[in-house]
């Protein structure tokens, strides 16, 4: 069972990294700008990374040209759980 949420991007931060935003969606910190591809490809890498996944599970569903993007995981995981594999699990306490 596939996996799909959203995901806003910072692409040419400076810093790679995971948190949750002041309204508690995912936000990705690439250090590649959002030049022919390059923050797309090294969001996937991470993702996979994290997760422990090859990245020909990960996809980028809608927003490939956009700071906001979908994501598809061809694995069985809940959002819970992905926050956990990505540290950023102790942040979900602050929308509670």
């Amino acid at each position: 069972m596939a996996f799909i949420f959203d995901v806003k991007v910072v692409p040419n931060s400076g810093k790679k990294g995971w948190e949750l935003d002041k309204t508690g969606n995912l936000k990705c910190y690439l250090k590649s700008p959002a030049l022919q591809g390059k923050a797309n490809d090294e969001l996937i890498k991470n993702f996979a990374k994290k997760l422990g996944i090859p990245q020909s599970l990960i996809s980028i569903v809608s927003g490939a040209q956009s700071k906001k993007k979908r994501i598809k995981i061809d694995v069985e995981l809940t959002y819970n759980k992905l926050l956990e594999l990505l540290g950023v699990d102790w942040q979900m306490d602050m929308f509670s």
